[in-house]
């Protein structure tokens, strides 16, 4: 099961800041999804309304059970790990955020936004009722009735002041974000292919989704992921990788392949130099 709703683009204004929101996916986890970060002012809301599983946040591993809400901001890896027999359902919203110039600033009322952009990793359970708000904002979005965009709006309004009101009650983790200045599409764009399309990962086909040159696309990813196109290859095969040595009938040879290597040798290869182990070492390990 799965809701996708990515060509909305909700935008609005809080506080001093424009906020987008580009992508709202409610699913059923039936397979892991593989290691991943997101780019400068690129924050993901993830509430889990049933089921169980496991979440890795910046190499620590948190138990996922009903009633979880946690939220990853920029560059801030996660990689999500479904029970196998009671599989979690997520509500994921992500969202863009840029500060508006001086002269379109509203009044600062309070400091809530400021609170929201400085937490760029909080992980808990949900005080504030956010599981009837996300199902208002997914009601809308299938509805679509007279008025649903500007109805959204004020539910995303809501969700980001609830979210930081469970901040405020269980302690968090703070890290400031930077700003920046490109279309807020070529992020989702970069990160979804990443996590998507390791097996077949091309520099020129990436170049291609964005509008841009080979050459553009290398200074972007260097910019807002700090990585090269290579770099992000790797990690992303690698992150696969782990995912499936998890599987003991899944064999060493398979999974090269699956992942866009031509032979298990040369990824038995690229994982020692990557990891420091070997791919049955780490299977072993497990």
């Amino acid at each position: 099961m799965k809701l996708n709703y990515d060509t909305v683009n909700i935008t609005f204004s809080m506080e001093q800041y424009r906020i987008s929101s580009l992508h709202f996916v409610y699913e059923q986890f039936l397979r892991s999804i593989p290691c991943h970060s997101h780019s400068d002012n690129s924050y993901e809301i993830h509430y889990i309304s049933h089921g169980k599983g496991k979440v890795k946040i910046n190499g620590v591993l948190y138990p996922i059970v009903p009633n979880t809400l946690y939220i990853t901001g920029p560059h801030v890896e996660h990689e999500q790990i479904p029970d196998p027999q009671d599989p979690m359902f997520e509500y994921c919203i992500y969202l863009k955020t840029e500060k508006l110039s001086k002269r379109k600033q509203q009044k600062k009322a309070d400091n809530y936004m400021q609170l929201f952009l400085e937490t760029t990793f909080w992980f808990g359970q949900d005080s504030q009722n956010i599981h009837s708000l996300m199902q208002q904002i997914f009601f809308e979005l299938e509805k679509k009735y007279d008025g649903y965009h500007k109805l959204v709006e004020t539910l995303l309004q809501q969700l980001i002041i609830k979210m930081t009101r469970n901040y405020v009650r269980i302690p968090m983790n703070q890290e400031k974000t930077i700003p920046f200045d490109l279309g807020y599409g070529k992020f989702l764009i970069i990160e979804e292919y990443f996590l998507y399309e390791y097996k077949n990962l091309s520099l020129n086909i990436l170049s291609e989704l964005l509008g841009l040159g080979p050459r553009q696309t290398e200074r972007l990813l260097k910019k807002h992921y700090g990585k090269s196109f290579l770099q992000k290859k790797t990690e992303a095969r690698m992150s696969a990788a782990l995912i499936f040595l998890l599987d003991p009938n899944k064999r060493i040879t398979d999974i090269a392949l699956d992942i866009g290597y031509s032979s298990s040798e040369h990824f038995s290869n690229a994982f020692k130099r990557y990891f420091g182990m070997t791919a049955r070492e780490y299977r072993k390990k497990c």
